[in-house]
């Protein structure tokens, strides 16, 4: 029985292995064209100074040497910094909650699971839509705006990348 199995495994094994590269390569090439080469080029360009891609000058690290000495580039770094470690914990920490939650034999799991996952599948362009309803409707209820309020406008961007990710985590 086990010569059979063996056999039989052999049998479907061998096409896969001869004809694998015909479905790996087209996308290893697209991902390669798409990203690996534009990735590398941009890493290249950020070591030299340019007005065409193809017009450079090699400048070594005076580029990362201005960044860091500009005093706006240092603000808003630190500001991308905070944003990224309060969504991650609060992502990470609502996300295990509810996911804890939902393994727990309550009625209409099912029916929660799809709900939380549902922000997920919809696109960048239309989450920014809603939200920016739903700000415009709340904080105009206050006489603000989202955008003129650097406080909302962070916390506003935490609750929106909370409630896209939430889900899928």
């Amino acid at each position: 029985m086990a010569k059979k199995t063996a056999a039989k495994g052999n049998l479907v094994q061998r096409p896969i292995r001869r004809w694998a590269p015909v479905f790996i390569l087209p996308t290893f090439a697209a991902f390669c064209i798409g990203f690996v080469w534009p990735f590398l080029q941009g890493l290249f360009l950020s070591f030299t100074q340019f007005k065409t891609t193809s017009k450079w000058t090699w400048i070594g690290f005076g580029n990362y040497l201005k960044a860091f000495q500009d005093e706006s580039f240092m603000y808003s770094f630190g500001y991308t910094a905070l944003y990224a470690i309060v969504s991650l914990v609060l992502i990470n920490l609502l996300a295990f909650t509810i996911a804890y939650a939902l393994t727990q034999k309550i009625k209409g799991a099912n029916l929660f699971r799809t709900v939380f996952f549902m922000p997920n599948l919809i696109g960048g362009i239309v989450l920014g839509y809603i939200w920016s309803m739903i700000f415009d409707g709340i904080l105009g209820a206050y006489g603000t705006s989202i955008l003129t309020n650097s406080t909302w406008g962070f916390w506003g961007l935490v609750l929106l990348m909370c409630w896209q990710q939430i889900g899928y985590m």
